[in-house]
């Protein structure tokens, strides 16, 4: 069963249950689909799914931080909840231990003192599907850090 399929079936069933916030949230997502297969002119693969997924992700996380920092918790709150319902449809995430040891793993074929962009490069090539990119990047650093002390 495909993301689209999950969001489909889930879709009904806040219909039938009349949730009309997770209603939404997933009507968004849908639309969001619709519009990158129409622009494709062509069926969305799973990681062409995902990836839509991911950018309605980093859009409520940029929304929650703006709504945060105008004082506007109530909006905040919104996008934390619809966050939530579509963190469901991504896979689990590495832990922070996990992730700093894949990205350790990631860049040590480039030396001992890594280029900080040549280094983004080979972890965001090797974790894309197992983390989100602020994470890496925090990873990234930390582990260049480290090399350098």
């Amino acid at each position: 069963m495909t993301i689209l399929d999950r969001l489909n079936a889930d879709l009904k069933t806040a219909m039938r249950d009349r949730d009309a916030e997770r209603l939404s949230t997933l009507r968004m997502v849908i639309s969001a689909m619709t519009y990158r297969r129409i622009e494709r002119n062509e069926q969305l693969s799973e990681n062409d799914q995902l990836d839509v997924l991911r950018k309605q992700v980093k859009q409520r996380d940029d929304s929650i931080e703006q709504f945060s920092k105008g004082g506007r918790e109530d909006l905040a709150s919104k996008e934390r909840r619809e966050r939530t319902i579509l963190a469901d449809y991504l896979p689990a995430e590495l832990s922070a231990d996990a992730l700093r040891d894949a990205v350790k793993k990631a860049i040590q074929p480039l030396g001992t003192e890594p280029q900080f962009s040549a280094a983004m490069k080979a972890a965001m090539a090797a974790l894309k599907d197992q983390a989100n990119g602020k994470a890496i990047q925090e990873a990234v650093r930390a582990e260049i850090g480290a090399k350098k002390e």
